[in-house]
């Protein structure tokens, strides 16, 4: 299962930090957190989703141990 870690608004939109998710790609992740949070399905499209600390399409497979960072958009400079 991957583990997904919650950023800034996504945490606040999720009420967590961190979850195990068992979708098989990052598309279906997408979708079942949208689901799961309808808070979280308004700013998602806004938000950078990384796995491994890279920018992937929907189509990427997710493995065990996964790491998925859902990191909204900062304002400042």
């Amino acid at each position: 299962m991957a583990v997904v870690r919650y950023f800034a608004a996504a945490q606040d939109a999720t009420g967590r930090d961190t979850e195990r998710r068992a979708e098989s790609t990052l598309g279906e992740l997408r979708r079942a957190v949208s689901d799961a949070y309808p808070e979280l399905g308004g700013i998602l499209p806004r938000c950078a989703v990384l796995v491994g600390g890279a920018r992937v399409d929907d189509a990427t497979p997710l493995h065990d141990d996964d790491l998925v960072d859902v990191l909204p958009p900062f304002a400042g400079g």
